[in-house]
Parts: structure tokens; C-alpha cells; sequence
């Protein structure tokens, strides 16, 4: 008999929350999925992008630089064991495959470089208004 895996919780866009670590609690989105594992990670992880720092609640009296200020986004680019996210039922349509890569984390530039590139896509995508839940702080 054999055992199914839950693929398609492992699937690029796909939302999860990360449940231990640093960024414990924070949301994150699935960039690519590394179900066999690497030499150096022989164990099934995935590379994710998430937010290290949620927007502030905006309020309309407020002056456009402090809207602006209050609507940053801090961005994380890490690899995690698939043990320790949690899928959710959300998916973002956020395209990083070209912004992040697996090369990226090596050094230091390409990494701060790629989370520049985070930075920006999340932000845009928040002030669009779509995918709310995605940058909603959660509450435990």
C-alpha cells in the first residue's frame, strides 16, 4: 500500500505560515518546492518568501507620507523544512520565480537584492487592496 503525500499543499503561490524559527507566525508564500530534498538539505524543503514586518493600519486622515511610511512591507527569503509550515487555503498570484531564486541565499548582495525585489512586489500588492488576509498580522 502506498502512502500519498499531500502535493499540492507544496505548490508554488501557494500561502503557508511558518510555524518555527525566527519568523514563527508570519505568513509566507511558497517559490519552489523541493520535494527530493539537496545534497546538502536531504530532507524535503521549500524555498519561501514572506513578510518579516506587517503594514500599519492606515486611517484617511492621515498625510500621504505617513500613509506611505505605515504601508512598508519587510520581506524574509528563506528555505524551510516542509515540517514546519502550515499550508493555508489561500494562494497569491504574486509571480518571484524570476525575483527569487534558489542561488539567491548564497550571498549576501543576490540575497539582499532579491529581497528588495520581494519588497516591492508584496508592496504593490498591498496597496492594491487584494490578498488582505495575506497582510493581516496574525493573531495567537
Amino acid at each position: 500500500m502506498e502512502i500519498r503525500t499531500r502535493r499540492r499543499h507544496r505548490q508554488p503561490n501557494k500561502a503557508v505560515i511558518v510555524l518555527q524559527g525566527r519568523y514563527a507566525g508570519r505568513k509566507a508564500v511558497i517559490v519552489k518546492s523541493l520535494d527530493e530534498g539537496t545534497r546538502d538539505r536531504p530532507y524535503g524543503h521549500c524555498l519561501v518568501a514572506g513578510i518579516k514586518k506587517y503594514p500599519s493600519k492606515v486611517i484617511r486622515k492621515d498625510p500621504a507620507k505617513k500613509t506611505a511610511k505605515k504601508s512598508r512591507v519587510k520581506c524574509f527569503i528563506k528555505l524551510v523544512n516542509y515540517q514546519h509550515l502550515m499550508p493555508t487555503r489561500y494562494t497569491l498570484d504574486v509571480d518571484l520565480k524570476d525575483a527569487v531564486t534558489a542561488d539567491a541565499i548564497q550571498t549576501k548582495h543576490k540575497k539582499v537584492a532579491a529581497s528588495k525585489a520581494t519588497k516591492e512586489r508584496f508592496q504593490e500588492r498591498f496597496k492594491t487592496g487584494k490578498n488582505r488576509w495575506f497582510f493581516t498580522k496574525l493573531r495567537f
